[in-house]
């Protein structure tokens, strides 16, 4: 399971327990006027004109096999021209159908009309322990209160391969040397400069185009464009105001010259297969590549300097591993 899912799950656990507890009551309330529109309409209202915690964008009741028994009830309205609908083939009455518990979340979908990620939360209604259907709710998560989850840190080398009309093409190139290339003995000790003592928590050099963009510690809103002939220059240092390295960096201070330096060796290495962008942020502490190949690693700090340039390129460059 990757960081994503985790993170997925742990909010679909936190709204799990903020749904559940209201619809509850609803299916106890439903399962006396079962079969009777009018009354299931009646109870589904009383709710919304009582709730303001919970921005429910439509609420409705379907039987055990998906056919929709009230109408669509929101917070203004009361549509009944879905009553009768076969909602079965929807992908949450399949997974009510399955669920061990009396409560499930769907997955999160885009609603067909309004083109937003939504949620559909069911409760099973039951007469004694007879499954009689279930209470929907649907929500548009932008009224839900989505809460922060923790944040997890990358825990695993990831490599995206890019666009496979540049990959085909490989070996009719070979690498120009930029502007760039020239003056990295001094740009690279300028970027260093503004990585470790002024703010700079993301640094891309875009090595084919002369440039680097960058994000500041105190600013992490806005980027900064700077072509070569700004970060050629120490007088750039000018600009960006002192400060201290910041104690929750992920990145080592003292490896921050010689990520830098391994950036230039890929870079030169090879005439076909060399690097064209490379990224380090030392707040998540991850390093991005982008190689000729339009090939893209994210890896840590750790493990990038652990590799040397036989890992990336090998002795055989059709297989090397920045491909």
């Amino acid at each position: 399971m990757d960081w994503l899912d985790k993170a997925v799950i742990r909010q679909l656990d936190c709204i799990s327990e903020m749904l559940k507890q209201p619809l509850q009551p609803i299916a106890e309330r439903c399962a006396p006027e079962w079969g009777k529109q009018v009354q299931l309409d009646s109870v589904l209202r009383n709710f919304l004109d009582n709730s303001s915690n919970h921005r429910c964008r439509l609420l409705y009741v379907i039987n055990a096999d998906g056919k929709q028994l009230s109408s669509n009830m929101t917070g203004a309205d009361q549509d009944e021209r879905n009553i009768g609908q076969d909602l079965s083939a929807r992908p949450y009455v399949g997974l009510a159908q399955d669920m061990s518990s009396d409560f499930v979340l769907s997955k999160v979908y885009l609603d067909k009309r309004l083109h937003k990620p939504c949620i559909t939360a069911l409760h099973r209604v039951k007469k004694d322990e007879a499954i009689l259907g279930y209470v929907a709710a649907d929500f548009n998560l932008s009224d839900l209160p989505l809460k922060d989850v923790e944040k997890t840190e990358l825990d695993h080398w990831r490599q995206i391969k890019g666009d496979p009309s540049i990959r085909g093409t490989l070996f009719q190139q070979t690498r120009t040397v930029s502007a760039m290339d020239h003056e990295l003995d001094t740009v690279l000790p300028v970027i260093e400069s503004l990585v470790c003592e002024q703010g700079i928590f993301h640094a891309k050099l875009h090595f084919s185009s002369s440039r680097a963009t960058l994000w500041t510690y105190n600013d992490p809103y806005r980027y900064k464009i700077h072509v070569l002939d700004e970060i050629v220059n120490p007088r750039v240092c000018l600009v960006y105001a002192k400060q201290d390295y910041p104690a929750d960096a992920l990145i080592p201070v003292e490896q921050i010259e010689p990520i830098l330096n391994t950036f230039k060796s890929l870079r030169e290495a090879d005439e076909t297969i060399y690097l064209r962008a490379a990224s380090l942020n030392i707040m998540n502490g991850l390093v991005g590549l982008n190689f000729s190949c339009d090939g893209s690693h994210y890896m840590s700090s750790d493990d990038f300097l652990e590799k040397d340039l036989s890992f990336w390129f090998g002795s055989n460059p059709v297989t090397c591993v920045a491909g």
